[in-house]
């Protein structure tokens, strides 16, 4: 250390300590320690914003993809009503009542679809085929209204991201969706699933819902 700074130092430590005056507290204080204090808040309080927006985009593209899923449910109907129609062999069992074509799924889907209406004078039942809906079998029954063809596939529900249900459907709540001119009906009973779908008038395809799911 250089001679003079030890000297200066030496002579500061001689001299008397006083307390330093209240005012003089007060103006560093309101210097150096609230400004601090406040950015630390402002900086919390930005973090705090950055999270909730990182936690509400989550939320939403968490909701996106549910959507999305959900939608897929529909898309599926269709795709497979249309395959179906297009198969050489459209329907393998004729209808002969739905305790014909009930029993003719046993062996060849891995559970026993649950279906009590078996078509009347205004929807009637033209048989039944094995089907795929989406990675499992389906039991496809096939309605008729005038000359428009109508499928309902039967599977197992679980696994699947079900959309929101809100068409009130007998005993049971159903979603409804219209794409490409199709309209498609989806709704759950116990284990199974129920997917109706046809390019027929909404509110008779609603109808024919209704009688399948009051039916036990």
């Amino acid at each position: 250390m250089d001679p003079h700074d030890r000297a200066l130092r030496a002579a500061l430590e001689r001299l008397p300590r006083r307390p330093a005056p209240a005012r003089l507290k007060r103006a560093l204080a309101e210097r150096w320690l609230l400004p601090r204090r406040f950015g630390a808040g402002r900086v919390a309080a930005g973090v705090a914003a950055v999270l909730a927006g990182a936690a509400l985009a989550s939320a939403i593209l968490f909701g996106w993809r549910e959507h999305t899923a959900a939608q897929g449910l529909f898309a599926e109907a269709v795709n497979d009503h249309l395959r179906l129609l297009y198969a050489e062999r459209p329907i393998e069992i004729e209808s002969g009542g739905v305790h014909q074509v009930k029993p003719w799924f046993a062996g060849r889907v891995d559970f026993a679809p649950a279906l009590g209406f078996g078509g009347d004078d205004e929807f009637p039942l033209q048989g039944g085929a094995v089907a795929l809906f989406f990675d499992r079998k389906a039991a496809a029954f096939e309605f008729k209204r005038r000359l428009h063809p109508i499928t309902l596939f039967v599977f197992r529900a679980e696994g699947l991201p079900w959309p929101a249900a809100s068409r009130p459907l007998g005993p049971a709540r159903a979603a409804i969706d219209t794409q490409r001119g199709f309209h498609v009906l989806l709704w759950r009973r116990g284990d199974l699933g129920y997917a109706l779908v046809s390019d027929v008038d909404e509110k008779e395809l609603t109808l024919l819902a209704s009688k399948i799911a009051a039916e036990r």
